[in-house]
């Protein structure tokens, strides 16, 4: 049964609660107070089912809203997520303060449809009526309801609401379904606790379905939650999808660690945010508004205080608009797309609103006119152009975790989406732009060109080094960039270094010559080896220089650093491994005495030479002795 969220807007005391009582039966005035004065202070809610010629019925939920100006606060936390809204005005008043309010409101949240309704008809006679009627449709003039109906009716009578139901159904019928696919999102509007249930908050599921039992997060952060029961429209459901007013009775939180402006959602999906980037603009009605001025932010049931640092330009006129960064004094959980409204500071007056375009905009902006442009793009593109451009933010790629943050999107959504666009492709749990890769592989080429020019005795760069040089690049862009260049015989990797394909260690002959003394000088004297100061004394290269072939050949296992001070030529440990592995046949036992009876070294070395053999796991130590494994 397709469900449509109506919400009612106008002036105070036009007969908005009365409306809704008429055609549902119920009284959305549910505080005392409210009784007691005769007004809405707060939202308050309703629900009607109607048929329609062809056996369809619509399920509608009404959300009845205050219209006394210092309520419009409230009135903002309930319209936000409506399909259609009733513009209620009183025949016997015509327009007034808050029926433009109102409905500037409406529009500046882009609602689409709505009827509007004449009510207390009855109160005046026919000729008011229709000069009541040409003055609303001078109104109306140019907006969203330009040409849908104007319905008269009286709530106390009974007379037009048939037709304004009828005329209900039928633009209904109009209403895109909101997509239940996407993720939920069910911005908080009521709290409170019922007896034998405990905690209950109540919304409008502006996306996605929620289901009995699911585990949920409040964000911001109030952990997660359980949902133990929900009611759809006053009745029991075991699931609630988008368009459908929402109750969920949760488990795991209280009362009091929760408020109106928060937001039910997938448990470790969305993170809160405190600055985004926006377009706004200011009705005509409205004096200028100065860079870096505060106002009251509220979308759907949040509000806060939030202050507007406008994007090249020291103020926004009058029914003008412009691309902003908005810093909240609170994070809340918004996506792009979402509206929002905006009110002076002081006087509270709704002075202009705008749309979300990017809830994770970068920390620092240097170039005003460019983030301009930039902003006026993603206004203008659709939604998977607008993937791409998220992810195209340089080396680092996006997330798919951070695409579902920033879109509201499903995983299998985002990758299928993201398999369709030839300009991006999905590396493990990142999507990469491949022209960020491509650039990317040039500059790995050329970082590995400049190392080899710069030190011609190193046999190539360790891959952290070569990571660190990068540091741009996320580790699943660096990793895929290694393997590219790999794969098209750019690089080789030698263990842990990197270097590029056929380039090695570039010795001048006094160089290549110490070497050979070098390794020699160990070679030759077995386990007795000579200290490193002493045969680097006797080269005729100088230190620097010295201590660079020194590290070539430990990279390449000639030499192996056994301690601080002892280094080995490889082929003096391995004959050793050969011995003590004939010696395990005699005996697996080897204490010191008789360790150094086999290699016949000292103490000296002979501690340092059995601790390698330990973490080679040739030997294992028990005690004092050592077993020969």
């Amino acid at each position: 049964m397709p469900s449509i969220i109506v919400g009612t807007s106008g002036h105070i005391d036009h007969g908005k609660t009365a409306l809704v009582k008429a055609l549902t039966g119920i009284d959305a005035d549910r505080l005392e107070e409210e009784k007691r004065r005769g007004i809405t202070i707060d939202i308050g809610f309703a629900h009607l089912e109607l048929p329609t010629p062809t056996g369809e019925t619509f399920r509608f939920g009404f959300v009845d809203v205050p219209g006394h100006e210092r309520f419009v606060r409230n009135m903002l936390a309930g319209i936000g997520g409506i399909d259609l809204v009733l513009l209620v005005i009183a025949a016997d008043e015509g327009i007034k303060p808050q029926t433009r309010e109102h409905f500037d409101i409406c529009r500046l949240l882009s609602v689409r449809r709505g009827i509007t309704v004449l009510t207390k008809s009855d109160l005046v006679d026919e000729d008011t009526l229709e000069v009541v009627q040409l003055e609303v449709e001078d109104f109306l003039r140019g907006s969203f309801l330009n040409g849908a109906p104007i319905i008269p009716v009286s709530s106390l009578t009974g007379d037009g609401i048939s037709e304004l139901k009828q005329a209900l159904t039928a633009i209904a019928a109009e209403v895109p379904a909101r997509d239940s696919t996407s993720l939920a999102r069910l911005p908080i509007d009521r709290v409170f606790s019922m007896k034998g249930f405990g905690t209950v908050v109540t919304g409008t599921l502006i996306s996605g379905s929620i289901k009995k039992d699911a585990e949920f997060d409040v964000v911001p952060a109030r952990g997660p939650v359980r949902v133990r029961g929900v009611q759809v429209h006053g009745a029991a459901a075991e699931e609630a999808v988008a368009g459908q007013r929402t109750a969920l009775n949760l488990a795991g939180i209280a009362t009091d660690g929760l408020a109106r402006g928060m937001t039910v959602a997938p448990s470790a999906t969305f993170a809160s945010t405190s600055q985004l980037d926006v377009q706004l603009s200011l009705l005509p009605s409205a004096k200028p508004l100065k860079d870096r001025a505060r106002v009251h932010f509220h979308s759907y049931t949040f509000e806060t205080v939030a202050t507007v640092a406008l994007y090249g330009a020291k103020q926004v006129g009058p029914g003008e608009t412009a691309f902003a960064r908005l810093r909240l004094a609170e994070p809340t959980l918004l996506l792009p797309g979402d509206r929002f409204i905006i009110r002076r500071f002081s006087p509270v007056i709704t002075i202009g609103g705008g749309v979300v375009i990017e809830n994770s905009p970068p920390v620092k902006v240097k170039d005003a006119s460019a983030r301009i442009a930039q902003l006026g793009e993603l206004i203008k593109i659709d939604a998977e152009a607008l993937l791409v451009r998220v992810i195209a933010t340089g080396m680092r790629g996006l997330t798919i975790a951070d695409a579902i943050a920033r879109t509201g999107w499903r995983r299998d959504r985002i990758v299928k989406t993201a398999a369709g666009l030839p300009e991006i492709t999905l590396v493990h749990e990142t999507l990469l732009p491949k022209s960020a890769l491509h650039e990317l592989h040039r500059r790995l080429i050329a970082t590995l060109e400049t190392f080899h020019r710069k030190n011609p005795l190193v046999a190539g760069m360790s891959r952290e080094e070569l990571r660190g040089s990068l540091a741009d690049a996320s580790p699943d862009a660096f990793g895929r960039a290694i393997d590219d260049a790999i794969k098209e015989k750019n690089i080789e990797l030698a263990g842990d270094v990197v270097r590029l394909a056929g380039r090695g260690v570039a010795m001048k002959d006094e160089e290549a010559e110490s070497q050979k003394i070098i390794e020699h000088a160990f070679a030759s004297a077995g386990l007795k080896v000579p200290s490193m100061k002493e045969v680097l004394g006797s080269l005729k290269v100088d230190k620097a220089r010295a201590q660079k072939i020194v590290t070539l050949l430990l990279r390449e296992k000639i030499l192996i650093k056994i301690s601080e001070d002892l280094v080995f030529h490889k082929n003096a440990l391995a004959e050793l491994r050969a011995r003590l592995a004939a010696e395990r046949g005699k005996s697996p036992k080897l204490d010191i005495a008789r360790f150094k009876d086999i290699t016949g070294v000292t103490r000296k070395y002979a501690i340092p030479l059995l601790e390698y053999f330990d973490r080679e796991h040739v030997t294992r130590r028990v005690g004092d002795d050592r077993i020969i494994l």
